[in-house]
């Protein structure tokens, strides 16, 4: 028999015969999303619409096992992706086919498949991982705390990484499912609604499902003993309330606080329109921090916010972040004001409601409480930069900010921008300028230069009360007269730490 020779350059010529065309252009997704604040959140190439994440835990130990699953799609032709993620993984298939991967920076997890995945194919991405979470740092910093009965993952911009894999930024929201397998006695705790809960060989499995789109450091997982308290709202939404069982001398506060949830969002419902997710409730850990977060659904409340006594206004800032910063996120971190301005002035409305201050009251105090060589009037709240991103600029200056917008436009323009945002971008992302154009479009107005004053110009700028008769329902001329301090005030002061990091 005659061996037929090939000449290389037919060889090669015939190979490209059989490879597709996508996979002889494929190249690796960016191992970042391209926020100018965190350069290395978040990842390209690929979106993700779906995470399932199976893990137990174990909090003698701290020991987290787990599989994830991801529903990806790829955005380009990739040869390879990046995961971010700081937990051990000891195996990744994609599309069922073991791949390789190898790890970079402080989180980077670069995933290269068998096959090169095609722009527009879904396709499944399976990671089985162990670890201890509290051992993981970055620059010496953790987003989960141990409890002394379990722990908890709540953190902002970054709380993924200590618990699961993902394209960790806003920008890629998704929905999820959490199933928690803990010893009998422990719950486990995350957004949503709890579809199912079993116990089998002294451990228990609790299956949790939030199923509207979700950013990754919206995504929570409290695992401990809680005392959990249940009911519905009146339109049958399930509301679940925790609190860890040796909460101490702030056990009553943060009960007198969260537990009206429901009453809070129904009162939001006015102001901002309909709720936009399933579930309803909160969650108070025994932690040593100070700070609350909107994780979504399920806010995350440290004890410390309820040590001076009842704060429903926390409460009301962590809501109103349901719908300004869950369900309207920010498309790049600098886009923070989006978020904490609304979530402020949501402070400020509530004072309103109660008798304890108006917003223009409240507007007035803040501004006339800083002097105008004070440093806070150098931040820009529109892009404070990653340094200070939650300063109290972005929160106060910020709410400041609305009520110049209310001042401007009338009260009746105001609130039906209030409700509409929320509508015109559920479930999705905006910049500022986003919200800017819309305020000027239903109020028919141009309010570039208030919002470039405001929110972008270093130093103290003029603030004026509202004018007489500027639109119906807006407030008539007051005499000019020295701010006095709202009672609200206090209470309100004490969440400035709400997002100390």
């Amino acid at each position: 028999m005659r061996r037929k020779v090939i000449a290389p350059s037919v060889l090669a010529a015939s190979l490209l015969l059989v490879i597709p065309a996508s996979a002889a252009s494929a190249g690796p997704g960016a191992p970042g999303i391209g926020d100018p604040y965190y350069p290395a959140s978040g990842n390209g190439g690929y979106d993700v619409s779906h995470y399932d994440l199976r893990l137990q835990y174990q909090p003698a130990t701290d020991l987290l096992e787990g599989t994830a699953t991801l529903l990806t799609t790829a955005k380009q032709d990739l040869s390879r992706f990046n995961l971010d993620f700081g937990l051990k993984v000891s195996e990744i298939r994609v599309n069922g086919v073991k791949a390789t991967f190898a790890t970079s920076g402080t989180q980077e997890l670069e995933v290269t498949p068998a096959k090169p995945l095609q722009k527009g194919k879904q396709a499944s991405v399976v990671v089985k991982y162990a670890g201890k979470p509290s051992e993981f740092k970055v620059d010496g910093w953790s987003a989960w705390q141990r409890t002394p009965d379990g722990g908890i993952a709540a953190q902002e911009p970054d709380s993924a990484a200590w618990w699961f894999p993902s394209n960790d930024h806003p920008l890629d929201k998704a929905t999820f499912d959490v199933s928690v397998n803990v010893p009998d006695g422990t719950q486990a705790i995350s957004n949503g609604v709890l579809q199912s809960q079993s116990s089998k060989l002294g451990w228990t499995r609790y299956n949790w499902r939030s199923n509207k789109p979700q950013a990754t450091y919206l995504a929570t997982l409290a695992i401990g003993k809680f005392d959990i308290t249940t009911d519905k709202t009146a339109s049958g939404l399930p509301v679940l309330n925790a609190y860890s069982k040796d909460l101490g001398d702030n056990d009553g506060a943060a009960r007198a606080s969260v537990e009206r949830t429901t009453e809070v969002a129904e009162w939001l419902e006015g102001v901002f329109g309909p709720y936009p997710f399933n579930a309803l409730g909160g969650y108070v850990p025994n932690v040593p921090s100070g700070f609350a977060l909107e994780t979504q659904t399920r806010p995350f409340y440290s004890p410390r916010q309820f040590a001076n006594g009842a704060n429903v206004s926390v409460v009301v800032h962590e809501l109103a972040h349901q719908w300004y910063g869950d369900s309207v996120s920010v498309d790049n971190w600098k886009d923070i004001w989006v978020n904490e301005g609304f979530a402020r002035y949501s402070q400020w409305l509530w004072s309103e409601k109660e008798g304890e201050g108006t917003a223009q009251e409240l507007a007035d105090w803040t501004y006339a409480s800083r002097p105008a060589e004070d440093p806070f009037w150098q931040v820009k709240p529109g892009d404070p930069g990653p340094e200070n991103q939650f300063h109290g600029a972005v929160y106060d200056r910020g709410a400041i900010a609305i009520q110049a917008l209310r001042n401007e436009i009338g009260d009746e323009k105001f609130f039906k921008i209030l409700k509409g945002w929320p509508t015109e971008r559920a479930y999705g992302n905006a910049k500022v300028g986003d919200f800017v154009r819309y305020a000027e479009k239903v109020s028919g107005k141009p309010l570039a230069q208030l919002f470039e004053t405001w929110l972008y110009t270093p130093g103290k700028p003029a603030f004026a009360p509202p004018a007489t008769n500027k639109a119906p329902g807006a407030r008539s001329q007051a005499p000019a007269k020295p701010a006095v301090e709202p009672k609200s005030w206090k209470k309100i002061a004490a969440t400035n730490n709400l997002h100390e990091h």
